[in-house]
């Protein structure tokens, strides 16, 4: 699932935004306001962690931009305002959860997972399907032709990464930027050697191929359009 945190501490940042990586996540990181009100109603996010003091525009304005662009995208507040006034007015504008700093990374994890399961019901948008792969976003569940298959942490987010973006070529330095947030170093096969493996589970027991190298450019996941 891929989360948006606007935070303009940088070593608070890093340290959220390292952590739910970690935890199998995809994350964008902001540090301002207008950045992150901007990401906010551009791109698909399963959830939001919003600071409320920020610069350019706070955490309620970015809030109240988008619901009232009709998006109703799950909004966790961390931040250091812990008057209950405070609390109270950022429930008030639509937010869904509001925890205080400082904080320990597994409430804000168990938080974090509770927004994203709240609704029994799976939406459209938390099963991402290519042919007949489909990945449940919330159960963490990979299948191909009904048949289970298991992925790793990495793998499970690589696989998530291509899904989001089939039909696109993704570069190595995207695909290591957003998965093992690092920068791609040429010399390293990491990248390579991931794919591979995620074929072997997705694609080798399998006649349609789903994961596809573009040569010199990067990889695509693209399932067979029926004539």
């Amino acid at each position: 699932m891929k989360l948006l945190v606007v935070e303009d501490e940088p070593k608070t940042g890093d340290y959220v935004r390292q952590g739910l990586i970690e935890a199998g996540f995809i994350v964008d990181l902001v540090r301002d306001g207008a950045d992150g009100l901007h990401l906010a109603l551009t791109e698909a996010y399963d959830l939001l962690i919003l600071d409320v003091m920020l610069p350019k525009l706070n955490g309620w304005q970015i809030l109240g931009g988008i619901r009232k662009a009709g998006k109703d995208t799950p909004v966790l507040f961390l931040t250091a305002r812990d008057e209950v006034d405070d609390r109270v007015h950022g429930l008030e504008l639509g937010a869904d959860d509001y925890l205080v700093k400082p904080f320990v990374f597994s409430e804000l994890l168990a938080r974090v997972r509770t927004l994203l399961r709240r609704g029994s019901k799976v939406k459209e948008s938390e099963m991402l399907r290519a042919g007949d792969l489909e990945l449940d976003l919330l159960r963490r569940r990979v299948t191909r032709a009904g048949r289970r298959i298991e992925l790793t942490v990495k793998e499970f987010s690589l696989l998530e990464l291509l899904m989001r973006r089939q039909g696109e070529v993704l570069p190595r330095s995207l695909i290591a930027s957003q998965v093992w947030d690092m920068n791609f170093d040429s010399d390293t096969n990491v990248i390579d050697v991931a794919v591979r493996r995620l074929r072997a589970k997705i694609d080798d027991d399998f006649e349609q191929k789903l994961i596809h190298t573009a040569r010199g450019m990067g990889y695509v996941l693209e399932a067979p359009t029926c004539s």
